[in-house]
């Protein structure tokens, strides 16, 4: 089963604010987390530093989202701030622009229902991974009938250390809506801790832990379960991201690549050359000292001689426009 949340993620059209890098779970040796997220206040939505409610709705438009996941660090932590970005999202969207919210705590009704209120549509629990197979009973099955009560649809998201039948038993009971299993991965921010406790890479991969699969043996056919690889992560969510923004913010004579970059042509010459070439304002555009313009004319106008020097350039459509490739021409 796939949430409406994880439908849009696979779309690409789930925007990804980071509310606070700080969390009360101090001790996951798997925390992905890396240096510039992990115990920070600074939030981000997608990889624009957010300074202004502003600069996350620009973002939202950037990629034309369908909906967002609130996520940290611990955003029950700073309940205020995350409540607030979910009515901002609501107010600017519309109810139909999906909130979804991971947490790694319970945080009791009065939290739930300032979520709910606040509009958030989904909340994915991930429990303690020392207290996998002894969640009944506890604060952690309450916590899902209450957020029910409360009007959100309670789910599990947890990471793929091993297969847990518990989880199995709170869906056939009905308290939890789904569970998310994502694919045991190695970070930057993990690789050292994961290593010191005996888990390697699976061949062939750049994040995936050997041995992940192998939950699927015990939980993958239920029908409320949906495991997410890395691969899938990378290959469909990011560039599916990528491609919404892409389309979004091109110019006329930008090519958007399969990856999700945009491609286009530089070159170092006034703008009334390439007037005086004919070239139509829809083809380029002026910038401090270089002009921009369709990768594919001036590739012809170097052919031709029309001029002497110039690059093709694919960067990412992100506000920082970080550049993957320059490729010279002459």
């Amino acid at each position: 089963m796939i949430s409406e949340g994880c439908e849009q993620c696979a779309k690409g059209g789930k925007m990804v604010l980071f509310v606070y890098g700080y969390c009360d779970q101090r001790d996951c040796f798997y925390c992905p987390l890396g240096e510039n997220r992990k115990n920070v206040s600074q939030v981000y939505a997608n990889e624009r530093a957010v300074e202004s409610d502003e600069d996350i709705i620009q973002e939202a438009k950037r990629m034309d989202a369908l909906g967002s996941s609130i996520t940290g660090g611990e955003p029950q932590e700073v309940l205020e701030r995350t409540c607030r970005y979910i009515e901002l999202l609501k107010d600017e969207f519309g109810s139909e622009h999906h909130t979804h919210l991971y947490t790694g705590i319970t945080g009791g009704r009065e939290n739930m229902r300032r979520l709910a209120d606040a509009g958030l549509d989904e909340i994915r629990f991930h429990p303690p991974f020392e207290q996998w197979g002894d969640l009944h009973g506890t604060e952690w099955e309450e916590i899902l009938h209450v957020a029910r009560e409360e009007g959100l649809t309670p789910a599990f998201e947890i990471p793929g250390i091993r297969a847990e039948e518990e989880f199995l038993e709170f869906l056939d009971e009905g308290a939890a809506e789904f569970c998310n299993i994502n694919e045991f991965e190695m970070s930057q921010g993990n690789f050292r801790r994961m290593q010191e406790q005996g888990y390697e890479l699976k061949e062939g991969h750049m994040s995936a832990v050997e041995g992940s699969h192998e939950i699927l043996e015990t939980m993958g056919d239920h029908e409320k379960v949906y495991f997410c690889t890395s691969v899938f992560k990378d290959a469909a969510q990011h560039r599916n991201r990528l491609k919404r923004m892409a389309h979004n913010v091109r110019r006329p004579f930008d090519e958007v690549t399969d990856d999700g970059t945009i491609v286009y042509g530089k070159t170092w010459v006034p703008a009334e050359r390439l007037e005086t070439l004919g070239v139509p304002a829809e083809y380029y555009s002026v910038k401090n000292g270089h002009v921009e313009l369709a990768w594919w004319l001036l590739e012809e106008m170097l052919a031709d001689g029309d001029l002497s020097e110039g690059e093709i350039v694919e960067q990412y459509p992100t506000v920082e426009g970080t550049v993957v490739e320059r490729t010279p021409l002459a």
